[in-house]
């Protein structure tokens, strides 16, 4: 803890650290909430980096200083709102006017601002919450928009090309060391049975039909924030992951993750089902805001986008089993097995709904 003071020390200009708490259930990084009893100073979020994941920790930054620079200009001179209001989670610069600390023992930190009021969640609430989650995505995505993508470096070479992690699968099995077991099997035959589907959005993208955008990266529920007094969506954080990409993965991964009523840590594999109401009540918020910007070829990938993202978090989560858990965070030593065979449950009742998506995809975009 004393080392937790003196790192958050370097982001605090006047008065004293008071408190300092661990926040949110991050996969990657380790996130703390600092409390400082300085007027001048606001409660911020300090993270230590995942190196080993984040190889150019700068570019992060330099990516959220290009967004957090872009979406405020573009606040102050747009009406898009609509009587609503939106925080950008802005960067802590140190005392030496860094955009990041790195400690004695080589140590990546950084200090984003904290969004007072307001909370997330890990699974959908209601209705209301599924619309507003949805309407999140479509702001951030709306402010994005016109963001020039060669302002952004690509800082996860990789990240959600679904073809990548089938190799990377392919090369863990060669050197896994994992007993084979009954669920292990399983999620062998399942990669097996559709690995045909991991090249569709690439495919699209390869022939032009689809486009690269400013991404978020990692646009689960958990990271949108939901303002306490007005229920509405206030904010999206974790801006670790803003590069150019599909915006199909996102849209994917936040239908992936609020759909999934029971959560993604659940034990309960074969109650994991995908919720078609919180799906249209998500899609209605999003395409609500969304349609200035995005095209019909867009909006007809939608549904595989939701079939491939759950795909490939199952691959992903596998894949870091049989290579003895060295991405994810894990509690228990089958955590991440356990976590494939939600995603893969999760797959199963998509799979099983094709045409009542598709169909709801396209009731809501008319």
């Amino acid at each position: 803890m004393n080392n937790l003071i003196d790192v958050a020390k370097q982001f605090v200009k006047k008065g004293k650290v008071l408190k300092i708490t661990e926040l949110g259930k991050g996969n990657i990084n380790h996130t703390f909430l600092v409390t400082v009893d300085s007027k001048t100073n606001s409660n911020f979020v300090l993270q230590q980096v995942n190196t080993q994941v984040f190889i150019q920790p700068e570019l992060v930054m330099n990516n959220i200083e290009a967004f957090a620079n872009h979406v405020t200009y573009k606040l102050n001179n747009n009406s898009l709102l609509h009587n609503r209001f939106w925080k950008i989670p802005q960067i802590v610069y140190t005392s030496k006017k860094k955009n990041h600390y790195i400690d004695q023992k080589g140590n990546f930190w950084r200090a984003i601002s904290y969004i007072e009021n307001a909370q997330s969640y890990d699974t959908v609430e209601n209705s209301n919450h599924a619309y507003e989650i949805g309407y999140g995505l479509g702001l951030f995505h709306t402010l994005i928009s016109d963001l020039d993508i060669t302002q952004l470096a690509d800082t996860l070479p990789g990240f959600h090309i679904t073809p990548t992690y089938l190799q990377q699968y392919e090369e863990a099995i060669k050197s896994s060391k994992v007993t084979t077991s009954t669920e292990v099997h399983y999620c062998h035959l399942f990669i097996k049975e559709r690995a045909n589907i991991v090249d569709t959005l690439e495919k699209a993208k390869q022939q032009g039909i689809l486009k690269l955008r400013p991404i978020h990266g990692d646009p689960k529920i958990n990271n949108i924030m939901i303002d306490n007094d007005s229920k509405k969506a206030i904010a999206m954080v974790d801006l670790d992951t803003i590069k150019p990409g599909l915006i199909h993965y996102d849209i994917g991964d936040c239908l992936r993750s609020g759909c999934n009523t029971i959560g993604e840590e659940t034990k309960n594999i074969q109650s994991v089902t995908f919720d078609l109401d919180l799906a249209t009540e998500i899609l209605k918020g999003y395409l609500t805001i969304a349609k200035s910007f995005i095209t019909p070829q867009e909006i007809n990938y939608i549904y595989d986008s939701i079939r491939l993202i759950t795909f490939e978090l199952g691959l992903r989560f596998f894949t870091d089993y049989l290579n003895n858990n060295i991405y994810f965070k894990t509690e228990y030593p089958q955590h991440n097995l356990q976590r494939a065979l939600v995603q893969f449950q999760l797959f199963k009742s998509i799979e099983s709904q094709e045409k009542a998506i598709k169909k709801t995809i396209i009731q809501v975009a008319t």
